[in-house]
């Protein structure tokens, strides 16, 4: 199970707003592990203007 933490550990030093496809390239570069991927390939396809709205996107 992804933890909130695991996914702002995979989002650390992210520049905002930004679209699921930055988001998902930008864990993959910083070693986001597979379950973290998962869970943001599974967010909605618009802008974020934040982490808290890709965490509320992930966990909701």
């Amino acid at each position: 199970m992804v933890s909130p933490i695991d996914i702002q550990k995979a989002l650390s030093g992210m520049d905002y707003p930004a679209s699921k496809e930055d988001i998902v390239r930008h864990a993959e570069q910083q070693g986001g592990d597979a379950e973290v991927l998962e869970a943001l390939k599974k967010i909605e396809d618009r802008e974020y203007e934040g982490p808290s709205g890709v965490s509320s996107a992930v966990f909701d």
